[in-house]
């Protein structure tokens, strides 16, 4: 009964966020993506935001044994959090352990077992993380990508080397901006 639980909620995730395999549009990038729409945000808020209040790490862990399922974990504790709860602490609350089953995932292979657009949500985490180590993963991992990802990579690895977390997030964390970070987030582009 469990396994089909997790089941259900891993379909439920991956056709939400990529489609279906029969879609035209599988397999590539969605715009929904990348940009701030209050009816998408909502549209995750009410389908998942009790799915990722609830789940145990057991149940994490049981749904994250597999490719797919790690994708989905993964999707759910690293994407889903900033378009419920953007402009909010929260939004980052479930980094940790979103980075945690990506790093799981990517030890034991399973972003190789997955289509590209996947792969590129298990290596989200690592470019999340305001870790210097976590953004050299995550330069390694998007170079298998393309230079389109590797370009994004390398912009959030710059902001990091540069001022050891994402000024962005300092309002939302409750975090004090320095100068050299308010001057730098008048500058169009400096969010993500």
């Amino acid at each position: 009964m469990a396994e089909n639980l997790h089941s259900d909620t891993v379909d439920a995730i991956l056709s939400f966020w990529f489609g279906t395999p029969d879609a035209a549009d599988y397999g590539t990038d969605r715009a929904a993506w990348f940009v701030k729409d209050p009816k998408f945000d909502e549209d995750i808020k009410t389908r998942f935001e009790d799915v990722l209040m609830t789940l145990t790490s057991t149940e994490v862990q049981q749904m994250a044994n597999s490719p797919e399922g790690a994708v989905a974990a993964v999707v759910l504790f690293d994407q889903f959090p900033r378009n419920i709860y953007r402009n909010d602490a929260r939004a980052f609350a479930t980094d940790a352990q979103a980075l945690s089953l990506a790093r799981q995932a990517v030890n034991r292979g399973f972003d190789q077992k997955v289509i590209p657009v996947m792969r590129k949500f298990l290596y989200l985490p690592f470019e999340h993380s305001e870790n210097l180590e976590d953004q050299n993963m995550a330069l390694a991992l998007f170079a298998t990508l393309g230079p389109l990802d590797l370009d994004y990579a390398q912009k959030h690895f710059d902001i990091i080397a540069r001022f050891g977390r994402f000024p962005h997030r300092n309002e939302a964390l409750g975090r004090t901006s320095t100068t050299e970070e308010i001057k730098f987030l008048s500058q169009p582009g400096s969010s993500f």
